[in-house]
């Protein structure tokens, strides 16, 4: 309307919050200052709005206890089986729906240096699914840690599918993304589509239906009726990748053109060659 004005005042107050990760380690038997690093977020969103059932309560039960615990999972199967050559860590990071704040501040002041860190494998689960045919894989055509991912899913009888919508930049999205920037190969990858019951239609329909109705919201709770045959079968790669990657002493590498190998190769006299 002309002639009219409007003004209007607020107040900001910022209050810190103190958060942690927890990191624990394996000790390597034979190179102990080489690491793998297995890592996912523990953190949710935390309280809403309620509801119309009245809950605030935003669970986070996939997104990312699943995570969190493929990561416990992993650590129980190396910490039972034969002690591999290099150190394993395990992480769960905080804050990574602020921004991935606890990865950045780990990055940034690392506990175990980088530059010996052979790669960081994230488990960041979007859906828990049933038994699938394969594996998918997050932001692909970066690193050579791909074909020992694929390695790994075949040797478990699966194969790797890339992810169906790479426009939504899920690998700039996760825990993984501040090591990439530091220049160590990192890898993302989540339990496939294509269902041992229903196919890839079933299971678009599944990711659809939690995108809509659960991503982020109170209804990420858990479900009896989950069977976690997919979120196993997503944990029994990443083991497989880690397992083989602490034993044989090879350094992965970040494809030709990719610009985190700029920063990886800044460090490379630090790094001990394959050969033993």
């Amino acid at each position: 309307m002309q002639g009219a004005s409007l003004s209007a005042a607020g107040e900001v107050k910022a209050t810190d919050v103190v958060s942690h990760n927890v990191l624990a380690r394996l000790k390597g038997a034979t190179q102990p200052d080489e690491y793998v690093l297995y890592g996912a977020h523990w953190d949710a969103n935390g309280l809403n709005g309620p509801d119309a059932r009245g809950d605030g309560i935003r669970n986070g039960a996939v997104d990312n206890a699943t995570g969190t615990a493929e990561v416990l999972e992993i650590a129980r199967a190396f910490a039972k089986g034969p002690r591999p050559a290099r150190t394993i860590v395990f992480a769960a990071w905080t804050a990574e729906e602020k921004g991935l704040l606890g990865a950045e501040a780990y990055a940034a002041n690392p506990i175990y240096p980088l530059a010996k860190t052979a790669a960081v494998i994230n488990l960041d689960p979007h859906v828990v699914l049933p038994a699938a045919r394969d594996i998918e894989l997050v932001g692909g055509g970066r690193t050579d840690l791909e074909v020992r991912l694929a390695d790994a899913a075949a040797r478990l009888g699966l194969r790797i599918s890339p992810e169906p919508n790479p426009e939504a930049g899920w690998y700039f999205r996760s825990d993984h993304f501040p090591f990439a920037k530091k220049g160590v190969p990192a890898i993302a990858f989540r339990a496939g589509r294509d269902l041992v019951e229903g196919g890839t239609a079933a299971g678009n329909a599944w990711v659809q239906a939690y995108n809509a109705r659960h991503y982020h919201q109170t209804t990420d709770e858990f479900d009896p009726g989950w069977t976690f045959a997919g979120t196993a079968q997503e944990a029994g790669v990443a083991y497989e990748v880690g397992r083989t990657l602490a034993n044989d002493g090879g350094w992965p590498a970040w494809l030709p053109g990719v610009e985190y190998g700029a920063v990886r190769a800044t460090s490379e006299a630090e790094r001990p060659p394959v050969a033993r």
